[in-house]
């Protein structure tokens, strides 16, 4: 009872939280040719990975867009699974640790329903900054593209965690970068797969930059 009382009190809490610090953030926008998002409110159907620490700015950008992001199975994951819901996200419970087979399920059928696919590259528990393999096995399995994206913002509390996570300070600046597709061979070998992580890795570091950048 106490744990469920939690559950509602915090997703709700977070909730209002990112709707109100980031309906103050003023964002500014840049992709690269052949990305799949707009980065406003369209997303084509397709893969999409970004860095943990960025969650609460995304969230709230990507609000209402009916996206399918892959939560872990822990307190924590019900926690934000519950806050991104309410934000109109569509949780896939499982992580590459646990339930990482069935999540890779439920986000095909959630491609196939034609939402979104995304990930925090180096959830649920890092390294920072360090992309998992599930986002280019997932490419391979159901047929479509990778897109990486990073958002940056100019100010920020940053919490004594992991991931680092930025929480936007009111009024900031915000800035998001958007990479290129990247195209997963459904015949792609193993070693091919290493080699199309490292590019997801690559574009996922070139976002990151790239949307620091624009800040400055």
């Amino acid at each position: 009872m106490r744990q469920r009382f939690l559950l509602l009190l915090i997703s709700w809490m977070a909730n209002f939280l990112v709707r109100l610090i980031g309906s103050t953030l003023k964002f500014q926008v840049k992709v690269e040719e052949g990305c799949l998002a707009d980065g406003y409110r369209h997303a084509a159907p397709g893969i999409y990975c970004f860095w943990h620490r960025s969650m609460i700015p995304a969230a709230y950008r990507f609000r209402h867009m009916q996206a399918a992001i892959m939560i872990s199975r822990s307190f924590d994951g019900e926690c934000i699974a519950r806050t991104v819901e309410k934000l109109g996200f569509r949780p896939v419970r499982g992580s590459s640790s646990r339930g990482g087979s069935s999540a890779l399920v439920g986000m095909r059928q959630e491609l196939e329903q034609g939402h979104p696919a995304v990930f925090t590259a180096d959830g649920p528990r890092g390294p920072l900054y360090v992309a998992k393999p599930g986002a280019v096995v997932l490419a391979r399995w159901a047929g479509y593209k990778i897109c990486c994206f990073h958002i940056a913002v100019e100010r920020a509390w940053i919490l004594k965690s992991w991931d680092r996570m930025m929480i936007p300070k009111p009024f900031s600046r915000a800035s998001a970068y958007g990479s290129s597709a990247i195209e997963v061979p459904p015949d792609a070998t193993d070693q091919d797969l290493a080699a199309l992580h490292q590019q997801v890795q690559a574009a996922l570091d070139r976002s990151r930059e790239q949307a620091e950048e624009m800040l400055k």
